[in-house]
């Protein structure tokens, strides 16, 4: 898989889009590889030989140089090639030779300058352009409708195809197995080459050059320099400098003002306390603030010497218990766990979380409300 990133990218396009100044500064930052970006790698390449497999091909199998190979990837990896091969088998009914496109580098460099990223599978046919992107990760979920990076691929995939295949439609799906979400959105060409020319190409203008306004909001997430952004700090710094004086106390509209803001206050709090960390343990000296060695716990030098001890003295040292849900799906894999385990397995109601209206998930009833309907 190609592994160069533009500065513009398909990926990183819902934060330039909001903060077109932000690409430059953080192209001016290296790149730091972690333990989820090589997950994330190696679910992508495993999931290119599955699918390349069925489709026919002969790629290298790559398992024994995945760092993070297991059950769980290979299932999610055959769950993403069903799903491929699903949309594959419905396009083939009103198209009788569709193309479909493998890890494929899409260049949309007609609206942003050395725009290009790549496609994770790309089905062109008669009619709808199908753009699908496997996402290994679980901490966040993603949705389709309107999606940028999406868009920006499908943008790429119109400029090779679109004179060959009569295209009208353009169906964009996000495939995150883990967090068991399909999402698929659809636009029209039409709509699709409006937005490329009257709102991509103009923003991407902008910070090519790094200019435009900065802004800061949920786009902020994965921004390098997020931790040191002035914008940031005063869109948070708002909050600190609420009047909670007048009156003693809040009414609820300023409730709702603070609980807007909450998670971003604390987001954002986290993040320059922790490069104020990284900066000191790499030689700055702050004026206020110094390096203190952290509580730490106990532990073995040598686990199995101590059970070797311990159980010579008449004991047993070990715990005995029930792997937990994910443990034993690791280990017997999703679908074997399915089989044998699903008969065995609840999910409690959750705790009460508050979210803001526009989240999808349905209010619940608490006591009050139910009170209420009774009467």
């Amino acid at each position: 898989m190609p592994d160069k990133h533009a500065v513009l990218s398909a990926s990183s396009s819902h934060r330039w889009l909001q903060c077109p100044p932000s690409a430059l500064l953080c192209a001016k930052v290296g790149d730091v590889t972690s333990e989820f970006a090589i997950q994330g790698t190696d679910a992508h390449s495993l999931c290119e030989y599955k699918l390349k497999t069925v489709l026919g091909q002969k790629p290298a199998d790559p398992t024994e140089n995945l760092t993070y190979f297991n059950e769980e990837m290979a299932d999610c990896a055959d769950m993403y090639v069903q799903y491929v091969m699903e949309q594959l088998a419905a396009v083939q009914k009103t198209c009788k030779d569709p193309l479909v496109l493998v890890e494929q580098r899409l260049d949309f460099s007609r609206w942003v300058p050395h725009g290009f990223g790549t496609g994770d599978c790309v089905i062109v046919a008669d009619g709808v352009l199908s753009v699908i992107d496997m996402k290994f990760g679980v901490g966040i979920l993603v949705e389709a409708e309107r999606n940028p990076q999406l868009m920006c691929y499908a943008l790429g995939a119109l400029d090779l195809f679109d004179g060959i295949y009569d295209i009208e439609q353009v169906s964009m799906t996000i495939f995150q197995p883990r967090r068991e979400n399909i999402s698929t959105d659809t636009i029209s060409k039409k709509e699709l080459l409006s937005w490329a020319d009257n709102t991509l190409k103009p923003t991407a203008q902008l910070a090519a050059k790094g200019e435009g306004e900065f802004k800061a909001g949920e786009h902020c997430r994965f921004c390098k320099v997020k931790a040191i952004c002035r914008k940031r700090a005063e869109y948070n710094l708002e909050l600190a400098r609420y009047d909670f004086t007048m009156p003693s106390t809040l009414e609820d509209e300023e409730i709702e003002a603070i609980l807007s803001k909450a998670d971003m206050l604390v987001s954002w709090a986290s993040d320059v306390k922790e490069y104020a960390l990284q900066q000191a343990v790499s030689g700055k000296e702050w004026h206020d603030w110094k390096i203190v060695e952290g509580r730490s716990n106990r532990r073995y030098v040598n686990e199995h010497a101590v059970a070797e001890t311990v159980e010579k003295a008449g004991f047993d040292p070990y715990e005995h218990k029930v792997l937990g849900i994910t443990a034993m799906t690791k280990l017997l894999g999703k679908t074997k766990f399915e089989d044998m385990l699903s008969g065995f397995i609840e999910k409690p109601q959750g705790k009460p979380t508050l979210v803001p209206m526009s989240d999808k998930r349905p209010a619940i009833h608490t006591a009050a409300n139910d009170f209420k309907e009774d009467n």
